[in-house]
C-alpha cells in the first residue's frame, strides 16, 4: 500500500489512463483506493488529504472515461 496526497495520487494515476491500462477500479472495505490492471497488477493508496466525496468524484470521472468502479 502507497500512502499519497490527492495531488501526488492524480498524478501518478494519468499515464495510465491514456493507455486504459486500468481494469477497475474501487474503494476497499478500509477506505483505500485501489487500481486493478489488466496485468492483474493491484495498487492500493491510503490517500490521506481528501474527503470520501472527493473520492468518490474520482471514482465518478474513471466510469465517465470508461473505466469499470465499483462502491463497496
Amino acid at each position: 500500500m502507497k500512502t499519497c496526497t490527492l495531488f501526488d495520487f492524480m498524478a501518478e494515476m494519468k499515464p495510465w489512463l491514456d493507455r486504459e491500462y486500468i481494469r477497475n477500479a474501487y474503494i476497499d472495505a478500509k477506505g483505500n483506493f485501489v487500481l486493478q490492471f489488466l496485468d492483474g497488477t493491484r495498487n492500493v493508496y491510503a490517500i490521506n488529504d481528501c474527503s470520501k466525496q472527493q473520492i468518490k468524484k474520482i471514482l465518478l470521472d474513471l466510469q465517465h472515461r470508461g473505466i469499470h468502479t465499483v462502491e463497496l
